[in-house]
């Protein structure tokens, strides 16, 4: 506990962005849980989209589409899902949908959207394309 109380005296700053830090990961946490959305690990999604004939949808660019995601996600930008341009997936309205952006956090206000315009499925990739590049899962380039 001494070297502690010593290593944050002699460094405030980097103590002090230690705390600014941990207090952003607990709001971010807290903001996940209140708003109902499922934040799934990679392989939880491919199981629950397999299982329910789901889909993954990619809210970025048209251009980090093309450069990779995740094998057979439709491609819809998140501005068309927050202008209920939604036509491309309105079948899927009963099915699983996982939102799939760079980090994860991005998606979860567009699932938020979804689930107000009557999609009852909806959950999030954790950590986005990020962690699926990191799981070292399949990915497909190009339209």
């Amino acid at each position: 506990m001494q070297q502690l109380m010593t290593f944050v005296a002699n460094n405030p700053f980097m103590s002090g962005l230690w705390v600014v830090l941990l207090l952003a990961l607990i709001i971010m946490t807290i903001r996940s849980t209140m708003q109902g959305i499922k934040q799934l690990q990679a392989q939880q999604a491919i199981i629950w989209t397999n299982r329910e004939d789901g889909i993954f949808v990619d809210i970025r660019s048209a251009d980090e589409y093309r450069k990779g995601h995740v094998s057979g996600a439709k491609s819809l930008p998140q501005q068309q899902i927050k202008d209920n341009k939604v036509h491309a997936i309105e079948k899927f309205k009963d099915a699983p949908i996982v939102l799939v952006c760079n980090t994860g956090h991005t998606a979860i206000s567009v699932a938020k959207s979804l689930q107000e315009q009557g999609f009852n499925q909806v959950a999030v990739l954790a950590g986005g394309m990020n962690a699926w590049r990191n799981d070292k899962l399949p990915i497909a380039t190009g339209k």
